[in-house]
Formats: C-alpha cells, sequence, structure tokens
C-alpha cells in the first residue's frame, strides 16, 4: 500500500524552513534562547532541526528505495554515488563559495588553503565537512545498510553503530569523553583533513560535522526510513499512528536515560542524542499526520511548509549562496573608533537601520524579525519555482 502523505512533505518542509531561520538571525550576539544551540551538553529546539532534517532524508527514502531497486544493482549504486557526490561537492562549493573575500580591504581570491586570517594571524582554508556534507554522507551509508541488511538487519546494525560509537567515547578517553577537550574525534579529523581545513567556531579545531560524530547521525536516516517503511506498509489507519505515537515516547523516555551516562549532545551527536530526536521527530510526525491524514486540518500554514518541501536542498543551498554573494557589496557605514571606514553588507544593513531600530532596548527583537523576514524572502522563491513547476533535484 502506497499512498501519498501530505504531511511528510509538510514535515520536510517545516524542517528546511527552521534550519534557514535558526541559520540567519539578524546578529548572532542577539538570539532568543530557543533560536541558541546548546554550549555543549543538552539539547535546545533548535538542536532539534537539523537531526528532524536526517530522519525526513530517511523518510523519503522509504518511497524511493522499491524504485531503485527494482532497477537493479548497477542502477542503485550509480544513483547513491551521483546523489551523495553532488549533495557532498555543493556543500564544499557553499563553504568555499562565493571564491573571494577581503582582506585589508582589498578583494582576494580564497585558495583551497587560504580563505581568512583570525585575530590571531592564523590562516584557515576551505572547511571540508557541513551540513550538506553530512546529509551526503549519511544518506550513502544509510541507502547502503538499508539496502543489503534490509528492515530486520538494518535495526541491529543501528543498535550496533549506537553502542559502537558510545564504546569508542568512552575508550578512548575513559575519564573526560564527553567534553570539547577529550572528546576523541578532533584528533582524527585534524589528522585527517588537517587543521587549516575544519571548524574553529569553538576556538579551537573542532567540527561538529566531523567524521566519528557521523556514526550516530548515520542511524538517525536510517531510523527515518524504518519508520517511513512502516508509514507505507500500515497505511492510514489508526494502527499505524498508534504504532508511531507509542514508538515516540519509547524512543523519548530511552534517549533521555540514556543521557544519564551518555550526555545529550548535537555538537559531537550522541547516541542518547540521536535516540531522543529521532522520538520526538517521530512524536511530531504523528501529530502532523493525525491532523492533516485524518482530520483533515490543513491549509495556509500546511502550504507554507509545503513548499519549502518542494525544492528543500535548493532553498537551503540559495540560503547560504545568497548572505555570501551579496557580502561582496559593501555599503559606507560612518568611521570606525580609529578613523578606517566601516562597511556593512546590503543584509546587514536592513538589520542594522530597518530592524534594529524597531526596540532597540531589546536587540534580540531585531534580529528575530531580520531572521523573519529573511525566511519570508526564501519562501517566495520556493513558492515562485512551485508556481511555475520548477523542482530542482539531486
Amino acid at each position: 500500500m502506497n499512498q501519498r502523505f501530505f504531511s511528510l512533505d509538510v514535515f520536510r518542509g517545516a524542517t528546511v524552513a527552521l534550519m534557514i531561520l535558526v541559520n540567519n538571525p539578524g546578529s548572532w550576539a542577539h538570539i532568543y534562547s530557543p533560536l541558541e544551540h546548546a554550549t555543549w551538553h543538552g539539547c535546545t529546539p533548535t538542536d532539534l532541526v537539523f537531526p528532524f532534517f536526517l530522519f525526513a532524508v530517511g523518510n523519503a527514502m522509504a518511497f524511493v528505495m522499491p524504485k531503485l531497486e527494482a532497477a537493479g544493482e548497477t542502477f542503485f549504486w550509480k544513483k547513491i554515488i551521483k546523489r551523495t557526490a553532488l549533495i557532498f561537492g555543493i556543500g564544499i562549493l557553499l563553504n568555499w563559495f562565493p571564491f573571494f573575500f577581503y582582506e585589508n580591504d582589498m578583494l582576494v581570491l580564497k585558495t583551497w588553503s587560504h580563505s581568512s586570517i583570525n585575530n590571531k594571524g592564523e590562516i584557515f582554508g576551505i572547511r571540508i565537512f557541513g551540513v550538506l556534507q553530512r546529509i551526503a554522507i549519511c544518506y550513502f551509508f544509510a541507502s547502503v545498510i538499508v539496502h543489503y541488511f534490509k528492515v530486520r538487519g538494518a535495526f541491529v546494525f543501528s543498535a550496533f553503530l549506537l553502542l559502537g560509537y558510545w564504546f569508542l567515547c568512552l575508550a578512548a578517553s575513559p575519564t573526560n569523553s564527553f567534553s570539547l577537550a577529550g572528546w576523541f574525534g578532533t584528533n582524527i579529523d585534524v589528522n585527517i583533513l588537517g587543521n587549516k581545513h575544519v571548524y574553529h567556531g569553538e576556538g579551537i579545531a573542532f567540527d561538529p560535522e566531523g567524521l566519528m560524530s557521523t556514526f550516530a547521525a548515520i542511524v538517525q536516516v536510517i531510523f527515518g526510513y524504518l519508520i517511513g517503511n512502516y508509514i507505507i506498509q500500515k497505511g492510514k489507519t489508526h494502527e499505524m499512528l498508534n504504532g508511531l505515537f507509542v514508538t515516540a515516547c519509547i524512543l523519548i523516555v530511552t534517549g533521555l536515560a540514556w543521557s544519564m551516562v551518555f550526555p545529550l549532545n548535537k555538537k559531537i551527536w550522541t547516541s542518547s542524542y540521536t535516540i531522543y530526536t529521532t522520538g520526538l521527530a517521530i512524536l511530531v510526525l504523528s501529530i502532523l499526520i493525525y491532523l492533516i491524514e485524518f482530520k483533515n486540518i490543513k491549509g495556509t500554514w500546511s502550504n507554507f511548509f509545503d513548499v519549502f518541501g518542494k525544492n528543500a536542498l535548493f532553498i537551503f543551498v540559495l540560503s547560504g549562496a545568497l548572505p555570501r554573494l551579496l557580502g561582496l557589496i559593501r555599503i559606507a557605514n560612518g568611521i570606525t573608533i580609529d578613523g578606517k571606514q566601516k562597511f556593512l553588507t546590503p543584509f546587514a544593513w536592513f538589520y542594522e537601520h530597518i530592524c534594529k531600530p524597531i526596540l532597540p532596548a531589546e536587540p534580540r527583537l531585531g534580529s528575530f524579525i531580520y531572521a523573519l523576514f529573511f525566511i519570508t524572502m526564501m519562501w517566495f522563491f520556493a513558492w515562485l519555482l512551485n508556481k511555475k513547476k520548477i523542482y530542482i533535484k539531486v
């Protein structure tokens, strides 16, 4: 039974919309706490967005995988390798884009090993990993595992990955396993990728989308597939809905219980975090299925998110590329205290002169208004593509 589930499209679109919203505040210094990631351990609403998207990738796989497998081994491998390479490559190009940057008021070409210099004079190159790269890697391995191990085997393999990752964390650093300084994955990333090509946003070389933390993230996609397959098999029945709700509750409780010894942590993507966020994703999805498929409660709100889901990856890439591109445009905005000309990008100018002054005493409001403006602009592009029936698939 392969029925159409509009709720799955809304879930995917809402996840993309929220990813864009939390990634584009007016100012990173002024953000409402629910829109910030946890500093280290913990899980804020923003920390749910990426795992929800990986879960949605798995959902989509459940509908596509039978067609890939029916076309034969050669077609299957050609398809997943091509898609993985494209998504991974786009991710690297997005990190590199727009290929130039300002250095000492001069426009300089970004080279592979030189894209910026920090205040310590350290030179950094193009970051190799990122959100799209993690999506690509997780998609590839989840597809292969599901293809060869099938449903039952994929579940067992997932348990092995989650427990194995926990063991690696403990074995590599028994007394400091889950701290920024003690987590074992950073040394592996730096040694393989090079210090210049990993993320430095935590003040040291540490990549939240690095190699080792990908193990548990792969399981997020597999779980998405398993739930998608379950939905397809059961169809639009109360048995299916009840099964989703019970599964969600079990996973949430399990994740919270496991977090007592293996803390919830997005930045190292702990196994407890995978279990917990998967449970929440299933819970949200079951509510959407109940509202949309069973009660037929849909309209402007559901269509708003559905539009994002139609060109999910393209709109996400656009939301990252457009600010970078416009960052090459500089608007004079006064003089700094040392007498130099101060410049703003067009988006920064809009925030400083339009959004921020709305309530100067509460800068977080202006930052949030800017984020709403940005997501509305992205929605317009998504709506325009959908209206013209242009769907950019990768």
